[in-house]
């Protein structure tokens, strides 16, 4: 039986772009899934942003830098920049918990994307956030989103 198609909400604000676009080939390519990015809005004078829940659902896992929220049919992954990982939680707050139930818009991580440094530790960071649709055929995701702003809580796409 095929799940009833699920609208993801944008996790944070930003420009939507294409998940091609995003600078790291393991999104880029849809190796994780299809899906887009966001690259956030940073205020000159930098401030902390609350990363939303794109779908409702239960929290399968969830780092400082990303979590996946397992809904109707889908699992969501939204992952707070490319290689974010390496700064080991630092400029994170985890709001939410893994098991937890959330609703869609339910806030899940703040973070201060003006606060990510360009590179650590020899390697490139980007604020890039993937909103990546776990275990979809490559290419099954469509947006016309994408080249707009978005607000946190709009409609970004809907799954298939």
């Amino acid at each position: 039986m095929t799940p009833p198609p699920v609208p993801v909400l944008a996790p944070c604000p930003g420009r939507v772009i294409a998940m091609t676009d995003v600078p790291d080939p393991v999104f880029a390519e849809e190796m994780v899934g299809p899906g887009v990015a966001i690259e956030p809005g940073i205020e000159p004078d930098g401030g902390a942003t609350t990363v939303l829940s794109p779908i409702a659902g239960t929290v399968v896992k969830v780092m400082p830098h990303a979590f996946v929220v397992l809904g109707e049919g889908v699992g969501v992954l939204v992952h707070l920049g490319i290689n974010t990982v390496r700064l080991g939680g630092a400029g994170f707050e985890v709001l939410t918990t893994q098991g937890a139930q959330v609703a869609a818009g339910d806030a899940m991580v703040r973070w201060d994307p003006s606060s990510i440094p360009t590179s650590h530790d020899g390697h490139e960071l980007s604020t890039v956030v993937p909103i990546v649709v776990m275990d979809a055929p490559k290419g099954s995701v469509a947006s016309d989103a994408v080249g707009g702003s978005v607000a946190a809580g709009d409609l970004l796409f809907t799954t298939s």
